[in-house]
């Protein structure tokens, strides 16, 4: 009796299995497979033809070495840059926008949304003309206040400042779509109490908005962490890393060694360290933000 119902559940199950199957042998072959050969990869020392196994000497490499250090210390100085603004921006924007008409908020989340489906080599040749040291519009708006043109990708000073603009820029429309969004689903009831009570707007966002807007403010932190480490692309384009390394990023230094340098065994090593940083963050940013979240 007990194997005819195991049986008949089964049966009931299995096209619900055989479904899951085609997207399970994908995850397998281009996901869970690649992570386990980069974490057995990330133990040799591999130029594309020998293959020598090398144990953890990748890691204790990439510990001494100032280039690496210099990369994860600009990649982190990113996420602290981007994240925040971008989370606060991004509320802003949605909460102003949000009691206009359907135009202003259909036009608002277009144009923001717009840089982040574009082209990035054409996103970073518009904003290399707007960087531009001596033809560029930022320099002739920051000229009017008689302020001496600024190399912005050149100058030490700017260079991760002026990458961190554009990787705002990326960033901010899906936090803006997701926020409008998640404002629309706030019972009208609860703002309108609050101004039957005579609440100030700064009551009513952190007191009524804010709590009730928390799981999508928890999801857009750790997705825009995540991104922000992965930067890349900007670098590459803009400034390939410089000047002396200032902008140069882990995932660019992965890419330098693994395409410039044939050393696969050391970029293998680079991107465990950088899964396991983004692993480790995300699981603290959950812990400590998802406190009181109802879902």
């Amino acid at each position: 009796m007990q194997s005819q119902n195991g049986m008949l559940k089964f049966k009931k199950v299995l096209p619900g299995y055989l479904f899951l199957l085609p997207a399970m042998l994908f995850f397998l072959a281009f996901v869970l497979y690649p992570i386990f050969d980069a974490v057995i990869l990330s133990m040799y020392k591999y130029n594309g033809v020998t293959k020598t196994f090398t144990g953890i000497s990748n890691y204790v490499t990439l510990i001494k070495d100032d280039v690496f250090r210099r990369s994860l210390s600009n990649t982190v100085l990113m996420v602290l840059i981007n994240v925040p603004v971008t989370l606060v921006v991004s509320l802003i924007i949605s909460l102003i926008v949000f009691n206009k008409n359907e135009f202003i908020r259909s036009f608002t989340r277009a144009a923001f949304y717009l840089p982040a489906v574009s082209s990035i080599v054409t996103i970073s040749i518009v904003w290399k003309w707007i960087y531009n040291p001596m033809f560029g519009i930022l320099n002739y708006i920051v000229g009017i206040f008689g302020i001496e043109p600024v190399n912005w990708l050149g100058d030490k000073n700017f260079a991760l400042l002026s990458l961190s603009a554009v990787l705002f820029t990326l960033s901010v429309g899906q936090p803006i779509i997701l926020y409008i969004a998640a404002l629309g689903n706030i019972p009208s009831t609860y703002i309108e109490a609050a101004d039957i009570d005579g609440a100030s707007a700064w009551v009513r966002i952190t007191r009524i908005i804010w709590p009730l807007i928390k799981p999508t403010s928890l999801y857009i932190i750790v997705i825009t962490t995540i991104n922000s480490f992965q930067t890349f692309a900007i670098v590459q384009l803009l400034t390939s890393g410089g000047p002396s390394y200032r902008t140069s990023t882990i995932v660019f230094q992965l890419y330098q060694s693994a395409f410039w340098n044939d050393e696969y065994g050391l970029a293998s090593a680079m991107g465990m360290i950088l899964s396991l940083i983004v692993v480790i963050i995300s699981v603290v940013q959950y812990k400590f933000l998802s406190n009181d979240v109802e879902y």
